[in-house]
């Protein structure tokens, strides 16, 4: 299933597809939100100009144990910025992070392609709506409500079976509401409700998720696992990002949900080379622009 049908929109994952993070709220664990919605605006251009096939708009922070963001709020803040979003780059695909009933009802009426729902699909709703509007859907596995911190080493004892457990279930509601089987993208939810080493066990089993067959949303970066491992706080996690992106490589049907887009498309792109999924032409050359970085003019 190298397709994903979003709406009247078809993404091809036989390669890695890239979605850029959008953050409209100011308190995201390593990546406030933009000021304006103009600058929000500003910043989902740059991503499209840098490959991402897909914007992730979202106003709700993951941190845990903290109020949620009121849904009107949350409802002006992320609407206002799809409208803009959407004229601004209309062959964008636009994902929203919520997993707010009220907040995917109104977003799908403004034309976004794919909810992105963090709460594993703990209100059925969402996928009714998804199906009315032919949109995308992703499932996260997670065990507990959203916002709520649980890191329990003894939770179960095999991350991976629970994992592929849960997000067949999942799927088989969606499936019950009508989104389509090509319309489904399933995410393991690194870090929620994980510990550092459970993520880390789950990913290196990612197998067991690939033989679902629906695409694989990989959303690593800046991840607290990266962070565990390097002993970074988020805004210096990018290098481990790139490093458990290129370590999951072989995953079929994947999409990679990232703070960096550019970093992430030249890590791609070079890697690919190397490893030989990419043809290289016999005439390449380096433009003579990019041999060296522009000389300041002051001294």
């Amino acid at each position: 299933m190298n397709e994903l049908r979003l709406r009247d929109r078809i993404l091809y994952v036989d390669r890695p597809a890239i979605m850029g993070i959008l953050n409209v709220n100011t308190d995201s664990f390593s990546d406030p939100g933009p000021q304006t919605v103009d600058q929000a605006v500003e910043k989902a251009l740059k991503m499209w100009e840098e490959g991402a096939a897909i914007i992730d708009i979202g106003a709700q922070s993951s941190i845990t144990l903290r109020k949620p963001v009121p849904v009107e709020r949350e409802v002006a803040e992320v609407g206002l910025v799809v409208d803009e979003v959407l004229q601004a780059c209309p062959e964008a695909i636009i994902s929203v992070d919520t997993f707010k009933l009220p907040v995917a009802r109104a977003v799908l009426e403004k034309g976004a392609h794919l909810i992105n729902d963090v709460s594993g699909l703990r209100t059925p709703q969402i996928a009714s709506l998804c199906a009315a509007h032919q949109a995308g859907l992703v499932i996260m596995h997670t065990s507990a409500p959203p916002l709520t911190r649980l890191q329990d080493p003894g939770l179960c004892r095999d991350i991976s079976v629970e994992v592929v457990g849960y997000l067949e279930r999942a799927r088989a509601v969606a499936l019950e509401r009508g989104v389509r089987p090509e319309s489904i993208v399933l995410d393991p939810g690194p870090d929620f409700t994980k510990t550092p080493a459970q993520t880390i066990e789950l990913l290196a089993s990612i197998r067991d998720i690939i033989e679902l067959a629906n695409p694989i949303l990989l959303a690593l970066s800046r991840k607290d696992f990266i962070g565990a491992l390097t002993s970074r706080p988020p805004s210096a996690r990018g290098a481990g990002s790139l490093g458990a992106i290129a370590a999951l490589r072989h995953v079929p049907r994947q999409i990679l949900r990232v703070h960096d887009v550019a970093a992430t498309r030249d890590m791609l792109t070079v890697l690919d080379a190397i490893t030989g999924r990419a043809c290289i032409p016999p005439n390449l050359r380096l433009p003579e622009r990019l041999r060296h970085d522009p000389i300041s003019e002051t001294y």
